[in-house]
């Protein structure tokens, strides 16, 4: 190979890693830009609670069980307008622009991590190309246990609620490739007048659930307990007042990447107009302030 032919061998490497690095700058800014609309533009929450997506989700019609799916960038809630039945709204970026899909009915459903299974009270669905598929059973062992909400941690484990006369709270592990049966927590956890809608961390290193007991700030509050070394669990934290207010405080979960935890806040009026339920959210580093109370 000649000098003049080196030379040209050296541009077009050059040209060609430039137009690579460009790429990767674009692909970054894309990255970016999809990160921020993660949570429909919202600017980043602190760790003040505040209502979520005020217009959008939040809006003067009643709005709980807001949850969130990464892989596919859709935010569900449910909400009830006046004279009709409750129905789950999914938020949907689609090419930069927010899409409001309904789906007939309600739901309090869980995401797997990755995006692949819709837990549903006692069923589960599975994501297709075209969405979510049929119903599927979670096995005999579910089928007539009245579940509100299931959660399911990494490592597999299930843990639900059931709705009996003050709510119960169970759990179901994984061991040597079989589901066990499943067993109720302990009195930390299953304690008060009511027991409900559990929230299970990823690592199962703590458990957020609500619950009407003695020392609440209002009709049922957040609690939290973490997961002591020799894995049993810790006492009840009432998650405070920044959380809790004299109305059902309820249905806490941390979504998306582990970054935000939502929940709803309920007072029910004589009627409609006399009602409020709203979705909010704050930093997850929230759960840290709790945690230096045990």
């Amino acid at each position: 190979m000649n000098n003049s032919s080196s030379i040209i061998l050296i541009f077009i490497c050059i040209a060609f890693l430039n137009a690579c690095n460009t790429q990767k700058e674009k692909n970054k800014a894309i990255d970016k830009q999809i990160k921020e609309e993660t949570f429909l533009g919202q600017k980043p929450q602190g760790l003040t609670p505040e209502l979520f997506a005020p217009g959008i989700v939040s809006t003067d019609n009643l709005e709980i069980a807001g949850t969130y799916d990464p892989t596919s960038n859709e935010f569900y809630f449910l909400r009830q307008v006046k004279g009709q039945p409750p129905k789950t709204y999914v938020i949907q970026n689609k090419t930069g622009q927010w899409q409001e899909p309904i789906i007939e009915g309600r739901m309090d459903g869980f995401i797997s991590k990755d995006g692949k299974t819709l837990y549903e009270a006692n069923i589960f669905r599975t994501r297709t190309d075209s969405g979510w598929s049929d119903e599927k059973s979670l096995g005999t062992d579910y089928e007539n246990l009245p579940i509100m909400r299931l959660t399911v941690s990494n490592e597999g484990k299930y843990v639900f609620d059931e709705r009996d006369i003050i709510g119960t709270i169970r759990y179901s592990k994984v061991i040597d490739g079989q589901r066990e049966a499943p067993k109720a927590f302990g009195q930390n956890i299953n304690t008060g007048k009511w027991t409900a809608h559990p929230f299970i961390a990823a690592d199962e290193s703590y458990l957020i659930w609500d619950s009407e007991r003695e020392g609440g700030f209002g009709e049922t509050d957040l609690y939290i307990s973490f997961r002591q070394k020799d894995g049993s669990w810790g006492p009840a934290i009432n998650m405070g007042k920044d959380i809790n207010t004299p109305f059902e405080d309820s249905g806490g979960r941390v979504i998306g990447d582990g970054k935000y935890f939502f929940y709803n806040t309920i007072h029910l009026g004589q009627s409609f107009e006399e009602s409020d339920a709203n979705i909010y959210w704050v930093d997850a580093r929230f759960i840290e302030s709790p945690r230096k109370k045990e």
